[in-house]
């Protein structure tokens, strides 16, 4: 009877003894700002700054150690940048509570700037809009590499997305392997044209071929998203304002849809055109996983990764795929939402972490 209850107190206490208090302050995150002046994106014809502040979080234990770390590098969707990311502090929290938690191991959390004048970047190499994928891997991996304690092998190193970004996590899977060896897309855009044909996209086309500059087609929603579309996947530098080739045309003041032009435009902007090409180095990954909202309103999005889920598996690629209750942004960076209960285990599962 004794030996059974000193049993049932031992276990009872190792099941009740988390590494932490829930109500526990966890130990901080450093942000460092890492000034970068980048030489690729003065390469552009729509006034990027070269000026690019990089968000650097060091996790708690960077500071007291001489161990060298992995490096997760996130990729902002459009309309915003790192200050706006980390300035209420929950993807901080969220990564704090993790680590202390033993959700998965400390790594350095790259926040590079990918801004513009226009939605940012689109994650392409554009002469028009900028080179951003030779940004990425030509500078700033470089630079984090060179300043800080990285572990700098492939398999340490991963990408994470959300939405326009999500979409640039896929591409570098796919563009650069020997790079990146773990990618996660939250909800990405642009895999696939779903059930809308480019010639029925609503697109005010009397006004953005009026348009003398991307702010003059504000509250025009998709018709604003797709000069910035065209410039980044269309581009041509002898054809200003937009410096690019609209695949609708107008002719008498009407517009007339040029297939010739849609089709090579979607074959450089959408992510399973570029597949087969592509399935070699998406093999070679540790890890690959893409998830997306079922209520987005824009239910291409949903069908399109779907499908380019589907095109995987027909390309014996592994991955992790997940259709979730949410739209696009709600379930992001809450305790329980995608980056938490999702994206940290999957770094934890296929990021390498020892020296």
């Amino acid at each position: 009877m004794f030996l059974k209850s000193v049993s049932l107190v031992v276990i009872s206490s190792l099941l009740a003894a988390p590494t932490l208090a829930r109500d526990a302050t966890p130990p901080r995150i450093t942000v460092a700002d890492e000034p970068l002046v980048s030489t690729v994106l003065r390469d552009n014809r729509i006034g990027l700054n070269p000026d690019r502040p990089i968000k650097v979080l060091l996790p708690p234990g960077y500071a007291k150690s001489r161990q060298r770390y992995p490096v997760v590098y996130f990729l902002h969707n459009a309309w915003y940048g790192p200050r706006q990311l980390i300035q209420d502090g929950r993807a901080q929290r969220l990564l704090e509570r993790a680590f202390v938690d033993r959700v998965v191991q400390e790594f350095i959390f790259v926040v590079a700037d990918y801004t513009g004048p226009t939605t940012g970047s689109l994650y392409e190499n554009s002469l028009v809009s900028g080179r951003w994928i030779d940004y990425t891997v030509d500078e700033v991996v470089p630079l984090i590499d060179a300043k800080y304690r990285t572990l700098t092998r492939r398999e340490s190193r991963a990408v994470v997305g959300d939405f326009f970004g999500g979409r640039g996590a896929l591409k570098l899977a796919m563009a650069k392997a020997d790079v990146f060896s773990v990618a996660y897309a939250m909800h990405p855009v642009a895999t696939g044209t779903g059930d809308i044909p480019w010639s029925a996209l609503e697109i005010d086309w009397p006004r953005m071929h009026a348009a003398k500059a991307y702010g003059e087609l504000g509250g025009l929603g998709r018709t604003q998203v797709f000069w910035a579309i065209h410039q980044a996947f269309a581009p041509n530098v002898a054809a200003p304002p937009c410096f690019c080739d609209f695949y609708t045309e107008l002719k008498d003041g009407k517009p007339v849809y040029n297939g010739d032009r849609a089709v090579a435009m979607q074959k450089s902007f959408l992510l399973d055109e570029t597949l087969v090409e592509s399935a070699a180095a998406l093999r070679s990954m540790r890890g690959l996983a893409l998830d997306w909202g079922r209520f987005d309103t824009t239910q291409a999005h949903v069908i399109s990764n779907r499908q380019f889920s589907r095109k995987l598996e027909d390309l014996g690629i592994e991955h992790e795929a997940e259709e979730y209750r949410g739209d696009p942004f709600n379930r992001t960076w809450t305790e329980d939402g995608r980056f938490a209960k999702r994206v940290l285990p999957f770094l934890a599962k296929h990021l390498v972490t020892a020296e």
